[in-house]
């Protein structure tokens, strides 16, 4: 990445996953991904008052992460509302007396836990010698079967047995005919305003103990979220309810400043949220690939694009600009290839790139996939499905393939080398 001349590295999120893998679904929204670390993670010594140190630093989530992981193994790995009684509504005795008998398994959690956290301070540290931020992203909400809502019930949206009463998602759009069903409990923002939105704040002072930056996804559903009766099976048939994301953020900037956030702005977006994004002077985000249409207000269009956007050829939730090309009609094609400057689709990924790092928004951000020119096989996520996805993994030996120096060139003729 130094040798190509990049100055961001951005990443999904790096929590624990269930079993469809999905980074936004994840087991604690404060937990990293033990499979991220080395495979020798185990065999390096540990400094105990190091890890005192930071139990103690850390006991606002680690605790009760412990304590979820081995109740969770204890039965099967089944969701914390299907546990008997006394674990499911935390009666604290029963706890208790867990604890005590399960004790080397927690420690043995939390200890898996600080080990992750010294390596990912390490890459921070390496990444930070080469000018290179690290980039991170925050799901707006936190997954049903989570350490977070078993431990806060009273923070989210649930019925008298732990099971939610409203569900957030998206109504239909560019990708999905009946919307997105996430699934995810609504926020209780009655709850959370009435101890200052703690649980916010303590999520961010934990990503930015990780990142330079953070993407905070879904950025809209600061301004209102699409709520979902739970019976309902898919979000047709839910409602845009307002939140106070005025209020959260003001509270955000008054306890740690003005913080680098980018707002994830994609989507359905409505004055009311660009409005709520520019008061706090966040950046939003603009996708290449969502700027062909025929309509010439398009945000997504090059000459529509502002200094405050985060430029990207596409996200997680696209194809690469190689399968995106691909599935067009010929039409369709030849519009790009004569928007972006192309002779013939051999160009089209180059083009692409250099159209976002050439374009007016604050930062571009390309995708590994479409730096090796990969196809649809490549995908990363096909946003209203479950199955096939966060599989894609590159090899060392595909990294050996790319130019560093054509790159570094190309980033140079932007004028975005060195910022």
């Amino acid at each position: 990445m130094s040798e190509a001349g990049f100055r961001i590295w951005q990443f999904l999120p790096l929590g624990v996953p269930h079993d469809d893998f999905s980074p936004y679904q994840c087991l604690s929204a404060f937990a990293m991904h033990p499979g991220l670390l080395p495979q020798d993670a185990g065999q390096r010594a540990i400094n105990q008052e190091q890890l005192q140190l930071w139990r103690h630093e850390q006991a606002h989530w680690v605790e009760d992460y412990a304590l979820f992981m081995a109740l969770r193994w204890e039965h099967n790995t089944d969701p914390w509302f299907s546990w008997p009684d006394q674990f499911r509504s935390r009666d604290r005795d029963a706890l208790t007396a867990f604890a005590e008998n399960n004790r080397d398994s927690m420690d043995a959690i939390i200890e898996q836990q600080f080990v992750a956290h010294r390596y990912w301070l390490e890459i921070r540290e390496a990444a930070a010698e080469r000018d290179i931020m690290l980039f991170g992203d925050m799901p707006i909400f936190v997954a049903h079967d989570s350490a977070d809502v078993w431990s806060n019930p009273h923070q989210f949206m649930l019925d008298d047995y732990g099971l939610p009463t409203f569900v957030a998602g998206v109504p239909p759009d560019y990708f999905s005919a009946e919307g997105q069903r996430w699934g995810n409990p609504q926020y209780n923002w009655e709850a959370m305003h009435r101890d200052g939105f703690r649980f916010w704040i303590e999520r961010l002072h934990h990503h930015f103990e990780l990142f330079d930056l953070v993407r905070l996804d879904h950025f809209r559903g600061l301004e209102a979220v699409w709520t979902i009766p739970a019976e309902n099976e898919t979000a047709i048939d839910g409602y845009w309810e307002k939140t106070p994301g005025d209020e959260l953020l003001a509270k955000l900037q008054q306890e740690m400043g003005c913080i680098p956030l980018i707002a994830e702005d994609l989507g359905i977006i409505t004055a009311e949220v660009t409005a709520l994004r520019k008061k706090y002077e966040l950046p939003g985000m603009a996708v290449l690939q969502f700027g062909f249409d025929a309509f010439d207000d398009n945000p997504h269009k090059l000459h529509n694009i502002h200094r405050d956007t985060a430029v990207y050829t596409g996200t997680h939730d696209n194809d690469t600009i190689r399968g995106w090309y691909d599935s067009l009609d010929e039409q369709t094609r030849g519009h790009v290839l004569q928007a972006i400057g192309a002779d013939s689709g051999e160009q089209v990924v180059d083009r692409m790139i250099d159209a976002a790092l050439g374009s007016n928004g604050n930062l571009s951000i390309v995708p590994l996939q479409d730096l090796l020119g990969l196809g649809n096989e490549a995908r990363m996520n096909l946003p209203g499905t479950t199955e096939g996805n966060w599989q894609w993994r590159f090899t060392w030996e595909q990294l050996a393939d790319i130019d560093c120096g054509d790159l570094k060139q190309r980033i140079q003729k932007t004028g975005r080398l060195g910022e």
